[in-house]
């Protein structure tokens, strides 16, 4: 069984390398396998926190990007991601999960808002969201805002 490597840094504490290796990554599932052409790297990038899964072999095999929004009360991430070869392995719920985690221990007694593909909604209620939007198109693809209460 392979192990993986959590990393967390924010922007600017990433190489270039690493740096390209994300938005690569982001840009083929988001843009290219779901047929979605958005402007998917973008101002939120700069501020950003960034959780992913490495392999033995330094590849991203996972991804979540957590921002700040205007409210200070609240905390968001997204971008969520696990490479297609890599989602037979449970690696959804433990990039999740370590994003939680990341956040509670960070950012205490912040609400978690995301907006999560309509598809997802069962996923996020396992880690206890709850919707607060009905269904909405973000992008052409269906969405629900979500929350979780810390």
């Amino acid at each position: 069984m392979e192990e993986y490597t959590l990393n967390v840094k924010r922007t600017n504490e990433l190489s270039a390398e690493e740096l390209i290796s994300i938005f690569k990554q982001r840009v083929n599932i988001f843009v290219v396998e779901q047929k979605c052409p958005y402007q998917e790297v973008d101002d939120k990038d700069y501020i950003a926190v960034h959780v992913y899964l490495t392999d033995t072999n330094n590849n991203i095999v996972a991804y979540t990007r957590i921002i700040t929004g205007e409210d200070p009360n609240i905390i968001s991430f997204g971008r969520v991601l696990v490479v297609k070869k890599y989602r037979h392995l449970k690696l959804g719920r433990k990039i999740v999960q370590a994003t939680l985690d990341y956040i509670k221990l960070n950012y205490p007694k912040k609400k978690i808002q995301i907006g999560a593909q309509n598809y997802l909604q069962n996923f996020y209620h396992s880690f206890g969201f709850k919707n607060i939007s009905p269904v909405y198109l973000e992008d052409n693809i269906p969405h629900v805002d979500m929350i979780l209460d810390v």
